[in-house]
């Protein structure tokens, strides 16, 4: 899978940008705030329809205008032509001029593995970040995951109401409570079953990974569920026994919106052991793990994103991880500087320089 051309329109510091991309490597590069990111968040957004940067999307619409475009023609098998129209109304997706409905049946045809320096995140921030983040990783491989997902929030939205509802002394019925609680358990397990394979898969590939970028450590993600190896009468049980403090609460307290996962190298919490350096050479190892994930389950490539790859880790980290990239995946890599990075990847690649909103090829 490749990225052929990107249009944008009042996108960021962008009023007008045309680019044709390489199938292989291309590298980006200029100052910081010059718009190396923007030309990246633009192709994530295209394939998974929302930024990476901000929890809305027209935030990305250029300062005076009302509405931004994202066009870029992607070849899978064949060339197809992708669009996404943002305004302060909302936002419309299209496939070869075609609405698309439903984001479930979009956001699984372009697949972008994207890592970004705020990616550390997920080694030093909240739960919430961590599972927002998986959600965004499996939806893009599973359209059916991204479905079951609604449809728990759907019911979970629906359960919290109702027990607001018994704590005010509401008229309600025990009977429907019920109904929703068997609805939540009977999705939840099906997330946590998706979330739990995906886990799986990432680390059937990511120490081995970890270990030829580094040369020492164990590399692990370990995921934690509330419904993880409990059986549907378990959890009935439990949601049974503490259904008064529910209701005192007003809110479920059990459920895969608790979920969450860490990093241990060698057994030791990478967020309390570990450097900078250990946090991002273990997060580029999972986005690698996912290449060779989706690789296993979908039998195609996707596009690689390596947004700031050369910062915090040293030349011999930069070019083991270089080394573990397919050559034939296609390969996106923004840097401030080319004067360090390794005249083979300059040699065999297209360059942008990027300077105040125009870029130029080299």
């Amino acid at each position: 899978m490749q990225i052929n051309s990107l249009k944008l329109l009042n996108f960021r510091n962008y009023e007008s940008l045309e680019l044709q991309f390489s199938p292989k490597v291309n590298l980006i590069y200029g100052k910081n705030g010059m718009g190396k990111t923007n030309i990246i968040e633009a192709i994530y957004m295209l394939g998974l329809t929302k930024t990476f940067r901000s929890n809305t999307d027209d935030i990305v619409i250029k300062r005076g205008k009302n509405i931004a475009k994202i066009e870029g023609t992607i070849k899978d098998t064949i060339s197809n032509n992708y669009k996404i129209i943002i305004s302060n109304a909302g936002k419309r997706i299209k496939i070869n001029n075609n609405k698309v409905e439903r984001v479930s049946d979009y956001i699984t045809k372009v697949n972008i593995i994207l890592f970004n320096p705020d990616d550390l995140k997920m080694i030093k921030d909240t739960p919430s970040v961590r599972r927002k983040m998986l959600n965004i990783e499996i939806s893009g491989i599973s359209g059916e995951y991204l479905q079951l997902l609604n449809h728990y929030n759907k019911v979970l939205k629906q359960r919290n109401a109702y027990l607001k509802a018994f704590n005010k002394k509401k008229q309600v019925d025990y009977s429907f409570l019920n109904i929703l609680t068997d609805q939540l358990i009977n999705i939840g397990l099906k997330v946590m079953k998706i979330r739990e394979e995906f886990i799986e898969n990432i680390n059937s590939y990511i120490s081995d990974i970890y270990t030829q970028i580094t040369h020492k450590g164990t590399l692990k993600v370990i995921y934690k569920s509330e419904f993880l190896k409990k059986s549907k009468e378990t959890l009935q049980k439990m949601f049974e026994k503490n259904i008064s403090r529910e209701i005192f609460l007003g809110k479920t307290i059990f459920g895969v919106q608790h979920d969450d996962f860490e990093f241990r190298i060698d057994k030791e919490i990478v967020k309390e052991f570990s450097s900078v350096g250990e946090q991002k050479n273990s997060i580029i190892s999972f986005k690698l793990a996912e290449i060779k994930n989706i690789e296993e389950k979908l039998h195609k490539k996707p596009i690689l994103i390596l947004d700031d790859l050369f910062s915090e880790l040293d030349e011999e980290k930069i070019n083991n991880i270089l080394n573990l990239i397919d050559p034939d995946l296609q390969t996106l890599i923004t840097t401030t500087d080319i004067k360090n990075v390794d005249k083979k990847l300059l040699k065999n690649a297209k360059i942008f320089q990027v300077n105040n909103g125009i870029v130029k090829e080299e």
